[in-house]
């Protein structure tokens, strides 16, 4: 089938087109262009005046949603997982674990990657990302501290075969007895490695990029505090301009403030946006579950004991709409955060990130205001409810 997409705007990496035409035919795009000269005779055509069109969202750190978690590895987890994000403009993620007995993170595993290149009407996984349990009990956050583990080689290769392989992300912190090497051990395998839940000063946050990690782990949150004469993994997150660096744009886990000084340090070539969503996303207040923890939802916000602070319930196309409102920054700038830049660092430029002829059609609409409209994936659209 021949579908026809007209809008006021398409972003590319470089830059933008007005006024374009997007062709697809058997889920993938066939042409782009300006409408003055482009074919639009034939096919199925939707017209969206006034609205942008981006790529689908891609989400490197989320645990769930619907009321699913993706640790239950099922179909139907996946399934609502999926169809929830595809609504908010994401068409792509890595299912993120979270620190849990060792036997059963890796039933987990296994469970979870047979849903990895499976195929999914809504947003599709496209590996995991391990979130614990290397990680340091100074900064656990959500993480029980009894289940967490020193960095292991032998322990990794037990999860890289529970999940086949399927590991795109870890999360490690870089101070711990053995991280270096494990950081090395899983760079060969090609992962890509995540330095957070970390009380690292700068001599170790810079020994961990040293052996190989490219990215930080929802940089201010669950990371020593910034200090003048010892700055840290902040520090070196702010200072790094090779490093990319998650973002948590909620107005709750980071203050409009820090968004900017963010803003500035990273800019459009290594920031990112994610959700940390746990299942209680796009649900009611009240309790839930994140790994083993209870967690209670009061006003959409995650609580542990006394007031810790356990994934979010943030959407993905309300965090861009946060970062436009907090920083002032385009359009055009915000999109890559959720789109070209984590495809980057995860090393899956070549199949998302970006609009391009020969890839799948996985576009979404904004309107004026930046809110989704609804997601186009592999030519299929998604209507908002």
């Amino acid at each position: 089938m021949r579908t026809v997409i007209t809008a006021a705007r398409l972003i590319t990496p470089e830059d933008s087109i007005e006024d374009p035409v997007v062709v697809i035919e058997g889920g993938v795009i066939a042409q782009i262009a300006p409408r003055s000269g482009a074919d639009t005779r034939s096919g199925l055509r939707f017209d969206f005046p006034g609205c942008t069109l981006t790529p689908a969202f891609f989400d490197v750190h989320i645990h769930g949603s619907a009321g699913r978690d993706v640790m239950e590895g099922t179909r139907e987890a996946f399934a609502s997982i999926g169809e929830f994000l595809a609504r908010h403009g994401v068409g792509s993620f890595l299912a993120t674990t979270v620190t849990a007995p060792v036997d059963a993170t890796l039933r987990s595993l296994e469970a979870m990657s047979t849903r990895i290149g499976a195929n999914h009407d809504g947003a599709r996984p496209l590996g995991i990302h391990i979130e614990g349990p290397f990680l340091s009990p100074h900064k656990k956050g959500a993480h029980p501290e009894r289940l967490l583990q020193t960095p292991s080689v032998g322990l990794f290769d037990r999860i890289w075969q529970a999940a086949q392989g399927k590991i795109r992300l870890m999360t490690i912190a870089p101070e711990l007895p053995g991280a270096e090497e494990l950081i090395r051990h899983a760079v060969g395998f090609g992962v890509r490695v995540s330095l957070g839940h970390s009380n690292a000063d700068t001599a170790s946050a810079r020994a961990g990029i040293q052996a190989g990690a490219a990215s930080a782990t929802h940089a201010f949150n669950a990371m020593r505090q910034f200090d003048h004469r010892d700055p840290g993994l902040l520090g070196e997150v702010l200072a790094n301009d090779d490093l990319f660096a998650e973002l948590i744009c909620d107005g709750l886990h980071v203050h409009p403030d820090a968004v900017r000084i963010f803003w500035k340090a990273k800019g459009p070539e290594r920031a990112m946006l994610i959700t940390d969503a746990m299942s209680a996303a796009g649900m009611p207040d009240g309790m839930y579950k994140l790994g083993e923890l209870d967690v209670r939802v009061m006003n959409g916000k995650c609580l542990i004991g006394e007031g810790t602070l356990a994934g979010s319930t943030l959407t993905l196309d309300r965090g861009v709409r946060n970062f436009a409102e907090f920083t002032g920054a385009n359009i055009e700038d915000v999109s890559q955060l959720v789109s070209r830049n984590p495809a980057r660092m995860t090393g899956l430029e070549a199949e998302v990130g970006s609009l391009a002829v020969g890839r799948r059609a996985d576009i979404t609409v904004l309107s004026p205001k930046n809110e989704v409209v609804e997601t186009i994936l592999r030519g299929r659209r998604i209507l908002n409810p």
